[in-house]
């Protein structure tokens, strides 16, 4: 077994998505119901989808720490299609997202 810190150990630079929802509001099945909808449609292009616990009724999707929904700003939650829309500009902007781009 090779050390931690060898270069051949080191993981290829993947982006990373960021579900921020409130705990307080209960909104964690609907976080991880986007998050296994993204790591579903990204399965190649994503290298994690990481849930954060917050308060305040706070809501947020970052992709590579770009915030592509915000509840406050774009007004309660997104759709599946829209939030892949938004993912794949920031992730992959070439990919064809079938009937989800129709």
């Amino acid at each position: 077994m090779r050390p931690d810190n060898h270069p051949e150990n080191a993981m290829p630079a993947t982006p990373r998505v960021e579900i921020e929802y409130c705990t307080q509001c209960q909104w964690l099945l609907r976080a991880a119901w986007l998050a296994q909808e993204l790591l579903s449609t990204f399965n190649t292009e994503l290298g994690e989808v990481a849930l954060q616990p917050g308060t305040g009724g706070i809501f947020e999707v970052r992709a590579d720490g770009t915030t592509v929904w915000s509840r406050t700003l774009d007004g309660g939650f997104p759709q599946p299609k829209d939030l892949k829309q938004r993912v794949r500009d920031v992730i992959a902007p070439e990919k064809d997202l079938g009937h989800a781009d129709r």
